[in-house]
């Protein structure tokens, strides 16, 4: 059985869950699909023009989540943190069918995505995966927020670092070599807020969902979620884990180091724009078994699937 082949969920996974922003209740099944597939939205309460490929040019808006959008219109948002888990899980190929525009929150992390896919099971297949590898280094700035991407030998490793005046997020850092370290700690960090922000969100029709349920709020020297943290970095590990689900919109996993500064799905989204433009940045590469170190294999996906 190959661990560099594409692979799908065994059965299907059903949830039902508030949206953050709209509010709604709404429900997904996530359903098995064949190589080269990729993954695919499907908005079953529309007819007709209702699939939506979550591919960076397709990413319509990047305020406090990323939205995608077909040319009829057509959208699907806050899919990062799901996003995150099907490439956590090494999950090529899905049909991801939902009734309204937004992915629902569950518990603000990738965790309950993550373990829906391991109960699901996972399919291997006979065909090659592809990788992106990253052959120059691209820059994006803004302001004093920047992002940057370079080569690499084997790994995809993302640095990322916030800076809060809140004394309690205050200046975090975190960095991880994706395809080796135990992400154990970023799929289970939730989505957060200042509580002095929570207001001006909702003015602007968003966070209509929210709770201590399914985000982190912070009120000056406080956590008011009575559990508090679950990691001592969990306001960087979900930037983090915001990182790697806006990556893979660009369709495949990634050879690449990643450095992060106060970014987001913006500076994500706009990075992979850049390194998209001009050929010469990247290459893909269809791998085999002959030909990749061991180096490369999730190590923690093998142990989940064993």
């Amino acid at each position: 059985m190959s661990y560099l082949t594409q692979k799908t969920i065994k059965n299907n996974i059903s949830f039902s869950g508030i949206a953050l922003h709209s509010g709604l209740d709404v429900n997904v099944c996530i359903k098995p699909a064949s190589p080269n597939n990729g993954i695919i939205f499907k908005r079953v309460d529309l007819k007709s023009n209702n699939l939506v490929y979550p591919n960076f040019m397709n990413v319509t808006n990047t305020s406090l989540n990323t939205t995608i959008e077909n040319e009829f219109g057509v959208k699907v948002s806050t899919i990062e943190h799901l996003m995150c888990a099907l490439f956590g899980m090494s999950i090529d190929n899905a049909i991801i069918e939902i009734d309204n525009e937004e992915v629902p929150i569950l518990d603000g992390s990738a965790k309950i995505f993550i373990e829906k896919i391991i109960s699901a099971g996972i399919d291997i297949s006979d065909s090659p995966i592809k990788i992106i590898k990253v052959n120059k280094e691209v820059n994006f700035s803004d302001g004093d927020r920047y992002i940057n991407i370079k080569p690499s030998t084997l790994s995809l490793d993302i640095d990322f670092e916030l800076k809060y005046k809140n004394p309690i997020i205050g200046n975090q850092r975190n960095r991880f070599k994706i395809y080796e370290d135990d992400l154990s700690e970023v799929y289970n960090s939730r989505t957060f807020c200042l509580f002095e922000d929570i207001e001006l969100i909702k003015k602007n029709g968003l966070a209509k969902g929210g709770s201590l349920n399914n985000a982190v709020v912070v009120k000056d020297k406080e956590i008011l979620n009575p559990e508090g943290l679950r990691n001592k970095k969990e306001f960087v590990n979900h930037k983090i884990l915001d990182c790697i689900g806006d990556l893979y919109t660009c369709g495949y996993r990634m050879i690449a180091s990643i450095q992060c500064s106060q970014g987001g799905h913006y500076l994500t989204n706009q990075l992979l724009r850049k390194v998209f433009e001009n050929k010469e940045n990247f290459s893909i590469l269809e791998i085999k078994e002959k030909n990749l170190p061991h180096t490369l294999i999730n190590r923690n996906f093998l142990r989940s699937i064993a």
